[in-house]
């Protein structure tokens, strides 16, 4: 069942009171970060597109229940167990674009942190597993996306 938006504007405000997380700065910095989407995100939505037309069928956003933990791959070839994950740069600290939050870093770093070691830990139980982990970032030139997934294709 959905969340009404007072619903939601109420629960937020009880967990900026408990100090679960920090309140927004302002009205658009919190419209700006509720848009920001953990499925179906530009780069992964062109990279999908780009192999549907090249005729490479998948699986979206696929839950696998691994012995280890549970994994949502942006793109499954469930055959060929074959995941791939378009990562942000903000969200899994890109080494190239990723950088160091500098409001609400009490916050912020030891998220970022957890989202590296829950990375870690997907990439580590899908091989165990035995499949294939092929990560881009969401910088990349939609061709070499596409080669890397290709190859782990062929």
């Amino acid at each position: 069942m959905p969340v009404s938006r007072d619903d939601a504007e109420s629960r937020r405000g009880q967990a900026h009171a408990k100090g679960l997380y920090p309140a927004p700065l302002n009205a658009g910095r919190s419209r700006n970060m509720q848009a920001n989407r953990r499925s179906d995100t530009k780069p992964e939505v062109s990279l999908r597109k780009a192999l549907h037309h090249l005729g490479y069928r998948y699986r979206k956003d696929l839950l696998l229940r691994l012995p280890e933990t549970r994994v949502r791959p942006d793109i499954v070839f469930t055959k060929r167990k074959i995941a791939v994950f378009v990562d942000g740069c903000f969200w899994h600290v890109c080494p190239q674009h990723g950088r160091k939050p500098t409001t609400n870093e009490w916050y912020w770093a030891p998220k970022l942190q957890r989202n590296m070691e829950r990375d870690t830990r997907a990439n580590t139980a899908l091989k165990e597993a035995g499949w294939t982990v092929v990560r881009i970032w969401e910088h990349e030139p939609l061709e070499e996306a596409l080669q890397a997934v290709r190859s782990a294709l062929d």
